[in-house]
């Protein structure tokens, strides 16, 4: 039997959280531009569920990559690291 490969986590802050167990979590990040050299912000929206609704809007949260839970979820939330003012 086979071991299981890591899981990604990422950390974010939630932007929505308008449906029902489910938050959209955006990650912030920075890259390079391949011929300008140029540090640009990058950013990516992932869907994450939140099965006690405990999650605010503005939190920032960790969140997992799991089996697709949805159509469009495919994260869990995993703790929520700070919570919002």
């Amino acid at each position: 039997m086979s071991e299981r490969k890591a899981r990604k986590v990422r950390q974010g802050i939630v932007v929505s959280n308008a449906r029902d167990k489910t938050v959209t979590v955006e990650v912030a990040g920075s890259k390079r531009h391949p011929m300008y050299r140029k540090t640009m912000a990058t950013r990516s929206r992932f869907h994450a569920h939140d099965e006690n609704n405990e999650v605010n809007l503005g939190d920032t949260v960790r969140i997992m990559e799991t089996r697709p839970l949805s159509k469009t979820k495919r994260w869990r939330v995993i703790e929520i690291v700070e919570r919002a003012r």
